[in-house]
């Protein structure tokens, strides 16, 4: 069927989308995807709400409730949703919220000294996307309430309910099945969010409740981002105590805790301003980097500690570092860089922080001299690590010499495409299933790699030993985007880098080994969504039927049950143990062929839970080890792993 097309291009076809048509036309736009992730991000918009209010001093408790209906409500003691009439709309300032793209009180520093938001856009962006948004507002002694229905329609005016000595609001929507792919809450996403911003928020209790099951958790924390990098850090072999900075510096508040673990070679800095996450930085870290660097390689110098060596580089007074900065900014000087609030731009922050930083580390590292010694003497490692680690990449670097004198995996089957983005890299367990792999992938564009026996673990080991390591010296090499500080995801030989190992413990062994080298060298990788798991099945029903085999295959019990219906009476089971045990032409329809397989996307949601996870799963503890993965991997449960279905 033909599009007609116009050479006409005039006023007549210009589109006025009224009211909240435009967030249901591009949801994605406002949101960032229909699926799990734009999902929660409408509980984020309305919880966001609730924590400006008590960030600026109004109510100290958060309520969170996942109803059986599947609709979310929350709950603040904050002042109220103003409900008086809007001058210039003539309508009440609730419904204007709720109802108008860019309209609120965070754009006025009267309202807000500090704030989540820029854009006004989060409670109408919900409301737009649900099939309901029900709102009740305690305020000035009555209960005032107001709904809307099918993606923003005023179906109930504003009415007063009642009197009440509460204060606060209460918003309670329910997505629309129409605009998502699904519509299931998940309890521990929503959990982990509120978690982290528990930490941010020091002193404030947030409440969640799930009625579907009964589940429930409080977070509170006294200490806030103290107890935020003690969680994170409490599964590893800690160098002194948590340190604490918090001050205000020109109207920017800062709040600064950092701990150092001695046999620990990656960095994590999470930094935040106005409790959002600014994932890609800004001047804020930048800041925190120079001021560290300053005191570290100052206080090296004053007391004659590195011997004859040049100074300290950042990264290696950075290793094994874990520090969460956050900064109170007031709304005239907050500035983001780029569409999303992931990078601070406010140009103050960087000499604010670096100063601030540098006084107050300083300070702690003359009073504390055992400290001081041993942190140098761990700098002055790592500087030895990174010049041998180094070499090695300017090894990696030249081909030529990479081939000769590089210990690189002979295994590694290549692709015949010179086109990245279309290319697959599958990195598989044993060399059994490689070279099924090898048999049945789709030779222009998936290339091979089976792994010998199980990696290394690379949260324990130097870089330099990760790259002497066979397998991790291959993946460096023929991803060809470098790794650490230096990796570029964008110049990745392969637009999906995909493990395939066997779906039972050691399987799961070897995928965490895996993506504990990726999270510590190749984190863009992950977050440009590159990365995946293969999901094998684990059975496979058939039976002859005209002489002809027909067979279904399954990835778990359920799916097991409706293949036996589909296939009818007489059939027969076969039970995948591993991948070796599949055919060349098995493999490639079940896991490798793009029109039929299902990979799960590796995600990182929740910077708190990722980083703990990775210390159990990769720590000395095995006891702690064990429990995690009875308690959180099912090897004949699929869908508790599936974040994307390709």
């Amino acid at each position: 069927m033909a599009l007609e097309k116009s050479n006409n291009y005039s006023a007549a076809d210009i589109e006025i989308l009224e009211g909240l048509a435009g967030v249901r036309k591009r949801p994605a736009m406002y949101i960032g995807s229909t699926n799990s992730t734009g999902l929660h991000h409408l509980v984020w918009e309305i919880i966001d709400n609730a924590v400006d209010e008590a960030l600026n001093g109004y109510g100290d408790k958060i309520t969170i409730t996942i109803h059986k209906d599947g609709s979310v409500s929350v709950l603040d003691e904050g002042r109220g949703i103003p409900v008086d009439i809007h001058k210039q709309t003539g309508m009440p300032a609730v419904q204007l919220i709720f109802s108008t793209l860019h309209s609120g009180g965070k754009f006025s520093s009267k309202v807000y000294a500090s704030s989540a938001g820029l854009h006004g856009v989060g409670s109408s962006v919900t409301n737009a996307l649900s099939e309901y948004c029900d709102i009740t507002v305690f305020k000035s002694g009555s209960i005032h309430h107001l709904r809307f229905e099918n993606g923003g329609k005023l179906a109930i005016p504003l009415e007063v309910l009642g009197s009440t000595k509460k204060h606060g609001t209460l918003v309670r929507f329910k997505p629309d099945s129409k605009i998502f792919s699904t519509t299931n809450f998940q309890f521990e996403i929503i959990s982990n969010h509120i978690q982290e911003s528990a930490f941010l928020l020091k002193g404030v209790t947030f409440a969640l409740t799930d009625e579907r099951n009964g589940e429930k958790v409080e977070f509170c924390y006294k200490e806030g981002i103290k107890e935020y990098v003690s969680n994170l850090c409490k599964e590893k072999s800690q160098l002194g105590e948590v340190l604490t900075f918090s001050g205000e510096e020109d109207t920017i508040k800062i709040d600064i805790a950092m701990q150092y673990c001695s046999r620990d070679y990656g960095e994590y800095i999470y930094s935040y301003a106005n409790n959002v996450r600014t994932k890609d930085g800004g001047t804020h870290e930048s800041g925190f980097r120079s001021g560290i660097t300053k005191a570290v390689n100052d206080y090296a110098e004053e007391n004659q500690l590195l011997k004859g060596k040049i100074k300290l580089e950042g990264t290696d007074i950075r290793e094994g570092l874990t520090a969460v900065i956050s900064l109170k900014i007031p709304e005239q000087k907050l500035e983001y860089e780029g569409q999303t609030k992931q990078k601070l731009g406010t140009p103050e922050a960087l000499t604010i922080v670096s100063n601030f930083v540098y006084n107050n580390f300083s300070y702690y590292l003359n009073e504390n001299k055992e400290f001081a010694v041993n942190l140098i003497k761990k700098c002055i490692d790592a500087q030895n690590a990174r010049v041998a680690a180094r070499k090695a990449k300017d090894e990696i670097r030249n081909t030529k010499r990479a081939k000769s004198e590089m210990i690189l995996s002979d295994k590694l089957t290549p692709c015949q495409s010179k086109d990245y983005d279309k290319n697959e890299l599958f990195i598989v367990e044993g060399e059994s299933a490689g070279g099924t792999a090898r048999k049945g992938r789709n030779n222009l564009h998936q290339a091979i790699l089976p792994l010998r026996g199980k990696p290394l673990n690379t949260d324990s080991v130097s870089t330099e030993k990760m790259l002497k390591n066979e397998e991790f010296a291959t993946i460096v090499n023929t991803i060809g985007a470098g790794f650490g500080e230096d990796f570029k995801a964008d110049n990745s030989h392969y637009g999906k880098v995909i493990i395939m190992t066997d779906a039972d413990t050691d399987g799961a062994h070897i995928q965490t080994l895996l993506l504990t080298f990726f999270y510590n060298y190749m984190k863009p990788l992950i977050l440009k969504g590159k990365l995946f798991v293969a999901m094998p099945p684990l059975y496979r029903v058939s039976k002859e039927v005209n002489h002809k085999l027909v067979y279904r295959y399954a990835w778990d019990e359920a799916d097991l049950e409706k293949a036996k219906k589909e296939i009818g009476a007489g059939y027969r089971i076969s039970r995948y143990k591993g991948l070796g045990e599949m055919d060349a032409n098995q493999l490639w329809e079940s896991t490798m062929d793009p029109s039929q397989r299902q990979l799960c996307k590796v995600t990182i949601e929740d910077p708190v839970s990722a980083a703990r996870e990775i210390s159990i799963l990769m720590g000395n503890d095995t006891v702690i080890r064990r429990q995690w993965v009875e308690e959180n991997v099912n090897f004949n449960e699929v869908d508790s792993f599936i974040d994307e279905v390709k």
